[in-house]
């Protein structure tokens, strides 16, 4: 390790100092750490950590580190974050520790805890884990996953049997991840699909109206993406949206005509319950790794009157709207 990198672990590891946040104060012996990959804020999660605090406070001592690793990309900073991480660990010695997040079960549970003492929990990892070789004999967790088949059925249906879209999103890990399932699927139904992953808003606008060229456009997330201004571009994507825009991420809909959305509510309670079996003496390789079963439908009245998609009364009636 050169003296740079050691100034950036240290540097890390005094910041996340600041993020170490006592979700609950408990009388109980039994110790929970909480890693989070991103940063409180991120829709999703804080929406793990809302599902994860309703069911796990009262049972242990929870702390919480934040690896803000949405905000800052570099592998240098995630692989330093997880040193960091590790530290925590080392000193404070939990029972269980839940992570949530691909950045987290790659820089900290394979990169240092394979078949360690302390068990895990994941929660929010993208579509598989054979990348990370999970299952492990201290890991179980929860496999995040979009419906996707219906997400494109359905887009194709409220398109008009349209056969060309555009994937559009951040230039993150997690975006890549997506972008090959949503790639595969698009496939399976016979669409052509392009894909567009973008650093910048500036960038996101671009593509953005150049997508409205195809049949329908699915909306991968902003989060990465720099100088992402919610309402500004909202406003935008109103008033070019001429196509059909389809999500899988809720935080997406204000730039989206409907969603088939994912809960990171039931990511946070899935990991706390198997925390807490945990806490009272079960293996973790007890506990079977599973994906999320449930989603959300919501609407976008906005985009529909731009887009001028005709969608079925009952599809109206069921799903959430857009405030």
């Amino acid at each position: 390790m050169n003296y740079k990198q050691k100034i950036l672990i240290t540097a890390i590891s005094l910041f996340l100092s600041t993020l170490v946040v006592p979700l609950t104060a408990s009388s109980g012996a039994s110790k929970c750490l909480y890693v989070s990959s991103y940063h409180r804020g991120y829709a999703w999660s804080d929406g793990v950590e809302q599902g994860l605090r309703k069911v796990l406070t009262g049972h242990c001592e929870i702390r919480q580190i934040d690896m803000d690793t949405k905000r800052n990309k570099s592998a240098e900073f995630k692989q330093s974050a997880a040193v960091a991480v590790k530290r925590e660990i080392e000193s404070w010695q939990p029972d269980v520790v839940i992570v949530s997040d691909d950045n987290a079960a790659k820089y900290v549970v394979q990169q240092y805890y394979r078949d360690a003492a302390t068990p895990f929990v994941f929660s929010g990892v993208n579509w598989t884990v054979k990348e990370y070789g999970f299952p492990y004999s201290n890991v179980t967790g929860i496999i995040e996953v979009a419906p996707l088949e219906a997400m494109l059925t359905h887009a194709i249906k409220y398109s008009g049997g349209a056969r060309k879209a555009v994937y559009l999103g951040a230039d993150t890990l997690t975006e890549k991840k997506n972008l090959e399932r949503v790639a595969e699927t698009s496939k399976k139904l016979g669409i052509e699909l392009e894909g567009i992953l973008v650093p910048s808003a500036d960038e996101w606008k671009t593509q953005y109206r150049a997508a409205q060229n195809a049949d329908f456009i699915v909306m991968g997330s902003y989060s990465g993406i720099s100088g992402w201004d919610e309402t500004e571009l909202a406003t935008f994507a109103v008033e070019h949206a001429r196509k059909l825009t389809v999500t899988s991420h809720e935080w997406m809909m204000p730039f989206s005509t409907v969603g088939f959305t994912k809960i990171p509510q039931e990511h946070g309670e899935w990991a706390a319950h198997s925390a807490i079996e945990i806490l009272k003496g079960k293996s973790p390789r007890e506990i079977p790794i599973v994906a999320n079963r449930d989603w959300d439908l919501w609407i976008n009245a906005a985009h529909l009157e731009s887009t001028r998609v005709k969608l079925p009364r009952k599809f109206l009636r069921k799903a959430k709207k857009v405030n």
